[in-house]
């Protein structure tokens, strides 16, 4: 389970043109790491060109955006492409860092039962150190919210 004040958990998964990505790579800078369900699905879309169109704001910042999913490379790019995404999309189909950040939870739609990514974001310090953590992100104004606890 991660706790803010701990270390968080490294990765290393591959982008959307399949080169590897591991959280270490970015010591030294803050990170925004983003999981969400599925590429290209309403509130996915929404979430994302938020953290595109703001994503000047956070460089200003000394911060990345990294989001996850479980789709796979291809996908990726896909969605990067269509929605001029700036930022790496990390493929995780084995939910190497979603289960590392116990983001795999039971969901419900529409009274049906499935397993799926629970949108989450954390935030993590230069060091490496979890500073904070969203669970049951609500789309709407958390980009923003997340860019102002960074100032």
């Amino acid at each position: 389970m991660v706790e803010i004040g701990q270390q968080a958990p490294d990765f290393t998964l591959a982008d959307a043109d399949g080169n590897s990505v591991s959280l270490s790579d970015f010591k030294g800078k803050k990170v925004v790491l983003f999981f969400y369900p599925k590429d290209d699905t309403p509130g996915c879309t929404k979430e994302a060109c938020g953290f595109r169109d703001t994503q000047a704001d956070y460089a200003a910042v000394n911060a990345v955006i990294l989001g996850v999913s479980p789709d796979d490379e291809a996908s990726h790019q896909r969605f990067r492409d269509k929605f001029q995404l700036p930022f790496p999309l990390l493929a995780d189909p084995d939910r190497q860092a979603i289960d590392s950040y116990d983001v795999w939870k039971e969901k419900n739609m529409y009274g049906k039962k499935y397993m799926g990514v629970e949108r989450s974001t954390f935030v993590i310090d230069e060091k490496g150190i979890l500073v904070n953590m969203i669970r049951k992100v609500k789309v709407d104004g958390h980009v923003e919210a997340v860019l102002a606890s960074l100032s």
